[in-house]
């Protein structure tokens, strides 16, 4: 092998060593999905006109959502957390009045702009899920705060599944 050949190898090999590190996991689209939902993004509060907020309503109190737990690295909604969503959905559909903010959350792990769109992307799954069920779009909106607000303080695998969530904030 010549010289050249040998620096060509070398340059393809570190492009595909920089090219699938920068690569995370694609954003996957649901059977349920509507396309034109995917590509909404995630809102900061401070993006939403006040008096559009629906954090700005007052809060459910007769009934409390469970957290929809993920795997590390993954976006993905469990089949064993499914039963979380789907009981928002039946409150929602019982309660026309009732709007919905979707918090995605990280753990510690991974830099602080990864966490946010990890976090982003576990809320717009979740909306996602919550829409094929039948719940207008308009009534949910979502927000990322990445790895800023643990549930568990800890530094261990038990901390950072429970840190690794979506949660529902419901309000009239």
């Amino acid at each position: 092998m010549s010289r050249q050949q040998v620096r060509l190898a070398l340059f393809v090999m570190v492009l595909l060593a920089v090219a699938s590190a920068g690569c995370r996991r694609p954003w996957r689209r649901g059977a349920a999905a509507d396309p034109d939902f995917l590509q909404t993004t995630a809102l900061g509060e401070q993006d939403i006109p006040l008096g559009e907020r629906m954090a700005d309503g007052i809060p459910v109190a007769d009934f409390t959502a469970a957290n929809v737990q993920f795997a590390y690295d993954s976006f993905q909604v469990a089949p064993t957390e499914a039963p979380k969503v789907e009981s928002v959905a039946d409150y929602m559909r019982r309660n026309g009045d009732v709007r919905l903010v979707i918090e995605g959350h990280c753990d510690e792990r991974g830099s602080r702009e990864y966490n946010m769109a990890l976090g982003e992307h576990r809320a717009l799954a979740v909306r996602a899920y919550l829409v094929g069920l039948g719940i207008d779009a308009q009534r949910v909106q979502t927000r990322s705060l990445g790895e800023e607000s643990p549930i568990d303080p800890g530094h261990d695998e038990r901390a950072w599944w429970f840190n690794r969530r979506a949660e529902f904030k419901l309000f009239r």
